[in-house]
């Protein structure tokens, strides 16, 4: 089993940029697909970005299409989440995970908070 912290989040203003990342242990990172999700108040959790284990294919959401890169440097068991031209619509909990046995999404993090302020 693999844990994952995220870290990187913060307040921000409309326009800015953030890098989240989503650290792992366990040496088996690189066998897992990550993905992203975020979670606004009163909202349920959405998908954002998700990234492949061997080829690095990479989905995003349509919301964030063109402004978020999701990618992964396995030998630092960390995947990364660079957010351009935040909104107001992105503030958020974002949250990583993996997908698992059974095909669900797995092993969450704690999630770390994105503020976007105008």
């Amino acid at each position: 089993q693999v844990q994952l912290v995220e870290s990187g989040g913060g307040l921000v203003q409309v326009g800015d940029a953030l890098r989240l990342s989503c650290a792992a242990s366990g040496r088996t990172f690189s066998g897992y697909q990550v993905g992203w999700f975020r979670q606004a108040p009163g909202k349920e959790r959405e998908f954002v970005a998700t990234i492949s284990r061997s080829d690095h294919r990479t989905i995003y959401a349509d919301s964030v299409k063109g402004r978020f890169t999701i990618s992964r440097d396995d030998a630092k068991t960390t995947v990364y989440l660079q957010m351009n031209s935040l909104t107001l619509e992105d503030t958020a909990v974002y949250y990583c995970a993996t997908d698992t046995d059974d095909s669900s999404w797995g092993n969450w993090g704690q999630g770390t908070q994105v503020t976007v302020s105008s």
